[in-house]
C-alpha cells in the first residue's frame, strides 16, 4: 500500500535568503525553517550580549475590526483587555469551555482606524504557526456574529524579530525614529527612512517592542520586498542570523511557554503558571470562566515549575519526573542553558512537589538525575 500523501512544508519569503546565509533547514509546525546558522551557542550569545535577527514569518498575524471589537474579543480571553489602550499590547490566551488553552497570543490595540464604511476599532493578533487554522476558525465562529471582521494582516509579508541589547540602536539608525519612549509591549507604525537602503528605504513597518527571548527588542511586520532587503542589510552590517534552536534556549532561560509543550488544550492557565493572565475580578463573561472560578475555589492539582538539574544531563520534553523514586510528573521543556552553564527545565508536577527547594529527580536514559525546584524565570535581566 502506498504511503499516505503529506502536505508539503510551507516556506517563508526569506527561505532562500536564510539558506544562503547558512541556515540548516528543518520541519517545524508545517514550515521549513532554519534551526541554526553559525551555531546555537553562538547565536544565543549574540542575542544576550549584542543583537540577533530571527525570521518568524511562519507565525500568523490577524486583524480584527468592528464596533466593539475589544468587547467581542473579551468573550474569548481571561485577561482584561481594557487595561490596555491604543498603542499598547498584552499577552493572553484563548480558552475552551474547560479552561484549557487553545493558543497563546499577543493582542495589539490599534484604536480607531479609518476604513471603508467609516472608523472602526482595530486589534491585531499574533498567533502560533501551528494554530493558525484552528484559531482563525474559532475566532470567526465567535466574533463574526458580533459584527467583527477578521483578515490576514501578514499575507505574503515578512515578520522579523530583532532581539538583544543593541536592537534599539540598530532600529533607530535604520528608521531615524526615536524609540526610547516606546515601552515594553508598546507598538507604532514607523518608516525605514534613516540608514535603510534599497527596497527597505522608506518602507512602512509595524513595530512592536515584544519578543520571545527575555531581551529588549522588537518584532517587525513589513512587506515581502522590504522584509528581504532589511534582512540582507542587517546581516551585511554584522547582525547575527538566528534560528529556532537559539530561540528555544533563549525563551526557556526566560521561562517563556511553548504552546504544545508547556501548555495545551488540557491545561488551564492556573496549572500552567499563567494565573497572572486570569482576571476574575472583571465582571465580564468569557469562555472558560466558570471552569477557572471552580479551579480557583478548589485549588489546582498540578503546577508548572522550574527545575535545575544538579548534573550535566539534559532533561527533554516527556521525560518522567520522580519523587522518592516514584513518577509524579513530566518534563514539558528542557535544555542546556548557555548563559547559566547548567541544565534547566520546566515540568508539570503535583502541587505537593511544587514548593521551591523541593528535591526531585528526572529519569534520563534509565538513570535518576537529581533536580531542584527553583524560581522562574531562570535568568533575570536587569
Amino acid at each position: 500500500m502506498a504511503a499516505p500523501a503529506t502536505d508539503p512544508l510551507q516556506r517563508t519569503p526569506l527561505f532562500e535568503a536564510a539558506r544562503d546565509a547558512g541556515g540548516r533547514m528543518v520541519a517545524f509546525a508545517g514550515w521549513e525553517m532554519a534551526v541554526q546558522f553559525g551555531g546555537l551557542v553562538q547565536e544565543h550569545t549574540a542575542v544576550r550580549q549584542r543583537c540577533g535577527l530571527f525570521d518568524i514569518s511562519h507565525m500568523g498575524v490577524l486583524t480584527l475590526r468592528g464596533d466593539g471589537v475589544k468587547d467581542a474579543l473579551q468573550t474569548l480571553v481571561p485577561t482584561d483587555l481594557f487595561r490596555i489602550g491604543p498603542g499598547e499590547a498584552c499577552y493572553t490566551v484563548l480558552l475552551n469551555e474547560a479552561g484549557g488553552i487553545l493558543d497563546d497570543l499577543i493582542a495589539y490595540d490599534c484604536g480607531q482606524v479609518a476604513g471603508e464604511g467609516g472608523s472602526r476599532g482595530e486589534l491585531v493578533l499574533v498567533i502560533n504557526a501551528a494554530c493558525i487554522d484552528g484559531d482563525t476558525a474559532w475566532l470567526r465562529r465567535h466574533l463574526e456574529p458580533q459584527g467583527v471582521t477578521l483578515t490576514d494582516r501578514k499575507g505574503d509579508g515578512v515578520l522579523l524579530a530583532l532581539q538583544g541589547p543593541e536592537a534599539p540602536a540598530r532600529l533607530e539608525a535604520l528608521s531615524g525614529a526615536d524609540l526610547s519612549g516606546l515601552p515594553r509591549f508598546g507598538h507604532r507604525q514607523i518608516l525605514l527612512s534613516g540608514a535603510a537602503t534599497g527596497a527597505a528605504a522608506g518602507a512602512p513597518v509595524f513595530v512592536a517592542r515584544t519578543g520571545y527571548t527575555g531581551e529588549d527588542g522588537f518584532e517587525l511586520l513589513l512587506d515581502r520586498q522590504a522584509g528581504l532587503a532589511l534582512w540582507q542589510q542587517l546581516l551585511a552590517e554584522g547582525v547575527e542570523p538566528c534560528g529556532l534552536g537559539a530561540r528555544d534556549t533563549l525563551r526557556l532561560e526566560a521561562a517563556m511557554h511553548l504552546y504544545g509543550n508547556d501548555m495545551d488544550a488540557t491545561t488551564t492557565p492556573l496549572e500552567a503558571g499563567l494565573g497572572w493572565l486570569v482576571h476574575l475580578e472583571m465582571p465580564k463573561p468569557f469562555i472558560g470562566r466558570q471552569a477557572l472560578e471552580r479551579q480557583t475555589a478548589e485549588g489546582v492539582g498540578r503546577r508548572l515549575v522550574g527545575l535545575e538539574l544538579q548534573g550535566r544531563a539534559i532533561a527533554r520534553h516527556g521525560y518522567p519526573v520522580l519523587c522518592n523514586g516514584e513518577p509524579v510528573g513530566e518534563i514539558t521543556s528542557g535544555s542546556w542553558s548557555p548563559t547559566l552553564g547548567k541544565a534547566i527545565a520546566l515540568a508539570s508536577v503535583p502541587v505537593g512537589s511544587a514548593r521551591l527547594g523541593t528535591e526531585l529527580a528526572v529519569e534520563i536514559r534509565g538513570r535518576e538525575e537529581p533536580a531542584l525546584v527553583v524560581r522562574r524565570p531562570f535568568l533575570r535581566r536587569g
